[in-house]
């Protein structure tokens, strides 16, 4: 009986040592897929067939830009973009381009339902920089280079940079203010009306954007720090002499229009009050500037950040664009978290035309390795543009990193 319970032992022993032996093949890693630094979902997971990465083609081509049509009797994509159309078929190594034969090296062929094409086929056709890391399994996509609308800040430690603002489609000069008081206000600590640099002076560089082509806009700062902001927008006859003060220096100092960037309401109170009361200042300011000729910029808190005191929607009807400033959401020294970014992006395009958005981008928290990937939210969803804080802040590292995704207005600019 003695024998028989050791060798019962011994056998149960054997038994967890030998499962311990035994591993579950382990899982196939995946691969993933960055799109100008932000990973993209995917309906189908990429494959690697002979060598070459296959996509799903509609879920990159859509990123990009490039228009895709089925035809499911025939079963052939169409893609275009610019001047390029492309035909392919499943199964199909040969495809069209603008009419040309072009040999795949991998055919086309269907996933869940999705069409995989070769990545390498995004560079080669549609003019998208791609690279791989074998080490964990990631395509990096950049996409092609494109002119796109782009706004600078000026502020006062601007100055070493002024060279730059003939390459910005318009440029926001921030040296005017409401004070504590509710008066408008070109004294102060940061925003205030520059002193003459010898000959240089404001009024040169404003109309010397306007001869290089760049639009200047009299950019206005306000904040809510004491309540100052809420007293102004809360008392009509404030509102109504800010609003003639801000119009009247625009047409004296010779802008093209106002940036208005009121900041911090609707951080805590009656939020619903503070939405209505600056809807209908900007209603009046903007009623006021285009009867002058004067286009209306407003620069706003992002929806998905810490103050609520802006209805997009409305906003988005009597402004000419929306500056979208999707940055400090936590420590201002390090790159924005480009999923909240994307977050407010989605938030403002469900209340604001995209045609009217800009994506403010902060150079302060950005760095070379960062800036792309928001400027690549940009051109993936289509918006106006992209604006910059500011001039003075934009290192030759980052003017070389935008340099590989955006033309700029006005030839390559240097930051020396």
């Amino acid at each position: 009986m003695k024998v028989n319970r050791t060798f019962g032992l011994l056998l149960v022993l054997s038994l967890c040592l030998t499962a311990g032996l035994v591993h579950p093949a382990a899982a196939a890693p995946k691969t993933s897929v960055v799109l100008d630094g932000y990973p993209l979902a995917f309906p189908a997971e990429p494959r690697i067939v002979n060598g070459y990465t296959m996509v799903p083609f509609r879920a990159i081509a859509e990123s990009l830009g490039i228009s895709v049509q089925w035809d499911g009797t025939t079963r052939t994509i169409t893609a275009a973009k610019g001047g390029t159309t492309v035909r392919m078929q499943l199964h199909n190594p040969t495809v069209t381009v603008n009419g040309a034969p072009v040999r795949l090296p991998v055919a086309p062929f269907e996933q869940d339902g999705h069409t995989l094409i070769p990545l390498s086929f995004f560079s080669t056709q549609f003019g998208a920089a791609v690279s791989w890391d074998g080490t964990t399994r990631t395509v990096s996509v950049t996409s092609p280079r494109e002119r796109m609308y782009s706004l600078a800040f000026y502020a006062i430690s601007s100055f070493s940079q002024r060279q730059l603002i003939p390459s910005f489609d318009a440029v926001a000069f921030g040296w005017a203010r409401i004070d504590g008081s509710g008066q408008l206000t070109l004294t102060g600590n940061d925003f205030y009306w520059p002193k003459p640099a010898g000959a240089i002076t404001p009024e040169v560089i404003v109309e010397d954007a306007k001869q290089q082509g760049t639009t200047p806009y009299l950019m206005v700062f306000a904040t809510d720090g004491t309540g100052e902001l809420t007293r102004l927008l809360s008392e009509p006859a404030l509102r109504q002499q800010a609003v003639q003060q801000i119009v009247s220096l625009a047409n004296e100092r010779g802008f093209a229009g106002v940036a208005l960037d009121f900041e911090g309401l609707g951080l805590d109170g009656d939020i619903a009050a503070a939405r209505q009361q600056f809807t209908d200042f900007v209603r009046l300011l903007a009623h006021h500037l285009h009867e002058s000729g004067l286009s209306l910029s407003l620069v706003l808190h992002p929806p998905n950040g810490a103050y609520k005191g802006y209805d997009f929607a409305a906003l988005g009807q009597l402004a000419d664009e929306l500056i979208l400033m999707a940055y400090a959401y936590g420590d201002e020294k390090q790159p924005e978290p480009i999923a909240k970014v994307d977050e407010a992006v989605k938030l403002a395009m469900a209340q604001v035309p995209k045609e009217k958005l800009l994506l403010g981008i902060s150079l302060a928290s950005e760095n070379e390795q960062t800036v792309n990937g928001k400027i690549g939210l940009a051109k993936r969803y289509g918006l106006k543009g992209i604006a910059l804080w500011r001039l003075g802040l934009l290192t030759e590292p980052e003017r070389a990193q935008i340099e590989r995704t955006i033309e700029w207005k006005q030839g390559q600019p240097v930051t020396q």
